[in-house]
């Protein structure tokens, strides 16, 4: 069996994002073992770029907007790729419209789920076009990769396909990253760490570390539209709300945390609890995905509370405030690029 010596990859921007940083890792690590990895890149500005792996060929489309992306049959013809990996749902669009233009000459894509597939926010007519899009998924992409067992099966009931046709490969875990910039923060906080987007929900967090009993700074780690909103409920509330934008390295303020929140009203497979549990650090994380309570698989490392259950929330961080953090938890994946591999090299003509 051949072998899927170059890997064709692609994403919108780095200006920060859990599904672009795990592309980036994987990446790394597929060069170090030996392929090469083409990535065609919206806009190269933003955080990431220092994680940009030496080695990688980086074509820059010039244009953060997804559209800028459609051009990517043009890439795969001019570079002709074994394999093309979509990152992560955001960008199953592309695929899709890649094996449209290029039809049987198309290799093999391999997609990532990474986002929620029952999403909450979506009405009865979008939730049906929702389940029929993704009920096309399996015409487009050659496999579907989750992260954890939940995942998988939640996946292969949406795509209505057999279980044992979706690999199980978690993302590679999170390094300190050197020469990062260091964040001042104060000697005891609760953090957050994600996209200030309507899916996290950070209000929930902001009104529960109002009505805890142990008055502390609230971090929040990531930028986006909500910036305003919640800065005018912290001072409305008497949070004393830090947010200090994207950090280069989340790793040292998980670390120092009292305890890492994420009240999301949905999630895939939330990276940012795994980190925080590397770190040594407590994680309460609502119910946003069946992966939560899979990477909270025990009591001693936090909690799971309801979606819209406040009490129960703020009883968690009361909780976690005070008892014994919990050792440190060796996250999976430190093999993840290599079982890509295998999965890629199957996908190989004989």
């Amino acid at each position: 069996m051949s072998s899927a010596e170059h890997i064709l990859s692609y994403a919108q921007t780095l200006r920060g994002g859990g599904v672009e940083r795990a592309l980036l890792r994987l990446a790394g690590e597929w060069i170090a073992l030996g392929r090469r990895v083409t990535l065609v890149i919206g806009s190269k500005e933003g955080p990431l770029a220092r994680e940009l792996p030496g080695g990688a060929d980086v074509l820059l489309l010039d244009s953060p907007a997804y559209r800028a992306l459609l051009s990517l049959p043009r890439h795969v013809r001019a570079t002709r790729p074994d394999v093309i990996f979509c990152p992560g749902s955001h960008y199953t669009g592309v695929a899709a419209w890649t094996r449209w233009r290029l039809g049987a000459a198309t290799p093999p894509i391999v997609g990532k789920v990474s986002n929620a597939l029952a999403r909450p926010d979506h009405g009865a007519v979008t939730s049906l076009a929702h389940a029929l899009w993704l009920r096309q998924h399996p015409r487009f992409l050659d496999r579907v990769v989750a992260m954890t067992p939940a995942s998988a099966a939640e996946t292969a009931a949406a795509m209505r396909v057999t279980p044992s046709s979706v690999p199980i490969i978690p993302n590679p875990p999170a390094r300190p990253i050197a020469g990062a910039p260091q964040l001042n923060l104060p000697p005891r906080y609760v953090l957050g760490v994600g996209r200030l987007a309507p899916q996290k929900r950070w209000d929930r967090l902001v009104s529960a570390v109002a009505a805890v009993r142990e008055r502390v700074p609230l971090v929040i780690l990531g930028e986006g539209e909500g910036r305003d909103a919640l800065m005018a409920q912290a001072r409305a509330l008497g949070v004393d709300l830090i947010l200090p934008g994207h950090a280069a390295d989340p790793l040292p303020a998980m670390a120092g945390a009292a305890l890492l929140a994420l009240t999301s009203d949905f999630e895939g497979t939330p990276g940012v609890l795994r980190e925080a549990l590397s770190m040594g650090a407590p994680v309460v994380s609502t119910d946003s995905s069946p992966a939560v309570a899979e990477i909270i698989a025990d009591p001693a490392w936090g909690a799971v509370v309801p979606r819209e259950d406040p009490a129960a929330l703020v009883a968690a961080l009361d909780h976690w405030m005070v008892a014994p953090r919990p050792a440190p938890v060796t996250p999976p994946g430190s093999d993840s690029a290599a079982r890509y591999l295998a999965l890629f090299d199957s996908l190989m003509p004989a």
